[in-house]
């Protein structure tokens, strides 16, 4: 605790010097840091009459679980137009700042339910319907990555053969290749004056948008009549419009999401010590 406490007081000095560096009317009109989600340091808010911004560092946990700060600007320049995501004001490594979006999170319960799946997949649409954006996902290689640190007294005969399996089998052609999100829950999605705003693009890459879907219902542990609500909202909305492919695709991709799942439960709980994700990993667990 005392050593994260040191490594954010460090992050809070060297953002402070960036924005007065790179943000002369900020520090004119004078700003605090408040430290978003713990004490890791890796995600500030700047608030300041010059309006609020969110600063998020390029730590070595967070690119051993797969975000790249680099990439996640790209992208969101990329998705600029659609006013989905946040606007970048700075990417300065290892500091990626964007605008602060005000909005609300739904509840788990209010996630789930038909109105606000309406409008996830109208947003969902819209954002698959851009252009690929050229960072493409590599599953097989976030495993690889993942494999490396996680801990090896955990392993059992069982999660070696599976990773064996994942890592020489053929991924499922894709549907539709497209930008896909890749970590939408509640805590990530805002109801805004504009509609329906994400946040937290640090996963988002091009690939299939049957895996972005399979990542939704599995990630946030949808019964099977939720599942073939979404599926019809999201085809209702634009998306793919043939429905007995579109869950058959989703289908091939659900172990898929699940092995990715577990691996990054285990990777967190190696790197955090906390012990709701070795609780999120068991069910997972071969």
């Amino acid at each position: 605790m005392a050593q994260s406490r040191i490594n954010a007081e460090f992050l809070q000095s060297e953002l402070q010097q960036l924005i007065e560096k790179h943000y002369p009317a900020v520090k004119t009109a004078g700003f605090r840091l408040l430290p978003v989600a713990g004490l890791t340091g890796e995600s500030w808010k700047i608030c300041s009459p010059a309006g609020d911004l969110l600063a998020r560092h390029q730590s070595f946990d967070k690119r051993i679980a797969g975000a790249d700060r680099r990439r996640e600007s790209a992208i969101l320049r990329h998705v600029a137009r659609q006013k989905s995501g946040p606007c970048v004001r700075l990417y300065s490594p290892p500091w990626l700042i964007v605008d602060w979006i005000e909005g609300t999170p739904p509840t788990e319960q209010t996630f789930a339910m038909p109105a606000t799946q309406q409008a996830l997949s109208r947003t969902l649409v819209r954002l698959h319907q851009l252009p690929p954006s050229g960072y493409r996902l590599d599953l097989q290689h976030q495993f690889a990555r993942y494999w490396q640190h996680i801990d090896r007294r955990r392993l059992t005969p069982r999660w070696l053969r599976l990773h064996r399996k994942m890592m020489s089998q053929i991924q499922p052609a894709p549907l539709k290749l497209a930008l896909v999100h890749m970590d939408i829950h509640a805590g990530n999605v805002l109801h805004t004056p504009d509609g329906l705003r994400l946040i937290d693009w640090e996963y988002a890459a091009d690939a299939d948008v049957a895996l972005e879907l399979a990542a939704i219902v599995r990630g946030n542990g949808w019964s099977t009549p939720q599942q073939h609500v979404f599926l019809r909202e999201y085809i209702n909305a634009g998306g793919y419009q043939d429905i007995s492919l579109l869950q058959q695709q989703v289908n091939r991709w659900i172990p898929w999401v699940d092995y990715l799942m577990l691996m990054w439960f285990e990777v967190r709980w190696q790197q955090t010590g906390e012990h709701k994700y070795r609780e999120w990993a068991q069910p997972l667990r071969p």
